[in-house]
């Protein structure tokens, strides 16, 4: 994945929509593009598509006016419709619809933020389709003067993992649920957004994604550079609630693709191949080794003594069809107390020998 860096200084959602969109314009309509023919091989009719994407903009719209628009103008800039951009911004809305089911190999996050005053310390992969993400955005802007947001997304999408200058940083799974439907509800990737955009707070995150109507299932793992009672929490999101689940008693709060919340993980609906418990066992055997370490030392732990034969580095199966393909795209830390991410397009092992950069 080649990764693209952009700063927008407009205040106005629309206007930097259009910024965004007449910039990036051949990759925003490639990964339209790219979306679209997924959804057909996974079974999706081009109608469903369409409509699902139209509905989950309009949802948006109600609940976020501002992004709505940001959106719209992002699909203007890049010579797209609407719903054609939306096709990318709804996709795990989408992939809720879908008859043929992917499995969920993607995304193991940890996170340490003890009691007191230390700076959280956290890593993530992200784990995708490499031929759906050819190319990623780190984005800078700010959502109103005084104000900062950066975040590492799709070409299409208004956010995934972020940071913002209030102090909050924000990692991002996607689960499954039994409820999930084709409702069509509030794009999960602009609830990340507003969080970064507005919340400063723990509480103020959980307020923002409680007050969406979805209909996919996801975590955000949010936590806050500072000293506060509650300094991290997972929440779970899915059409049948919202739960909130807490850090371990020694301040690591880990995450992989399964519900954690006890009534929400009864109708938990991960296939049976994914491989989610699998990673966050991995995780919990190697976070004691992980904190206090640099970025590269933490990416190496990360991954223990297996290198990138871990469980959680996904590489491409050559014999598998395309849509059940899976690499590790993208290894990222969060320095909520710098407003950074630190980040390499590869799996922990090899950005941990190669090197990351800093956003």
């Amino acid at each position: 994945m080649q990764l693209h860096r952009h700063t927008s200084t407009a205040y106005d959602p629309r206007e930097r929509g259009l910024d965004i969109g007449r910039t990036w314009d051949a990759q925003t309509r490639n990964t339209a593009k790219l979306y679209s023919d997924f959804f057909t091989t996974l079974g999706v009719a081009p109608q469903k598509v369409r409509d699902i994407a139209e509905r989950s903009h309009e949802a948006l719209r109600v609940w976020s006016p501002a992004l709505a628009e940001e959106a719209e103008g992002w699909a203007d800039g890049a010579g797209l419709e609407t719903w054609e951009l939306s096709v990318v911004n709804a996709r795990t809305e989408i992939l809720a619809a879908a008859p043929k089911k992917v499995s969920s190999h993607e995304c193991s996050t940890a996170v340490y933020a003890p009691a007191g005053t230390g700076a959280p310390q956290t890593m993530q992969t992200w784990d995708w389709h490499d031929d759906l993400a050819p190319e990623g955005l780190l984005l800078e802007l700010d959502p109103s003067r005084g104000r900062t947001t950066k975040t590492f997304t799709e070409f299409g999408t208004l956010g995934k993992i972020g940071v913002n200058s209030e102090g909050l940083g924000l990692h991002f799974n996607i689960l499954a649920h039994s409820s999930d439907d084709d409702s069509a509800g509030v794009p999960v990737h602009a609830i990340a957004r507003r969080i970064l955009d507005e919340a400063s707070s723990i509480e103020q995150a959980i307020a923002i994604a409680s007050s969406a109507r979805v209909s996919a299932s996801t975590v955000f793992t949010v936590f806050t550079a500072g000293s506060t009672p509650r300094r991290a929490v997972s929440i779970e999101t899915s059409p049948a609630g919202t739960a909130v689940v807490d850090p371990g008693g020694d301040g690591w709060l880990l995450h992989t693709n399964h519900f954690l919340d006890p009534v929400l993980a009864e109708e938990d609906a991960i296939d049976d191949g994914a491989l989610s418990p699998q990673r966050l066992a991995h995780l919990g055997r190697v976070t004691p080794e992980l904190a206090g370490l640099s970025v590269a030392d933490r990416a190496k732990q990360f991954c223990s003594s297996e290198g990138a034969s871990s469980v959680v580095c996904f590489h491409p199966d050559a014999s598998a069809p395309r849509h059940e393909q899976w690499q590790t795209l993208l290894t990222i830390s969060i320095d909520a107390v710098n407003c950074s991410l630190t980040y390499a397009a590869a799996n922990p092992a090899d950005a941990a020998r190669d090197g990351f950069q800093v956003f």
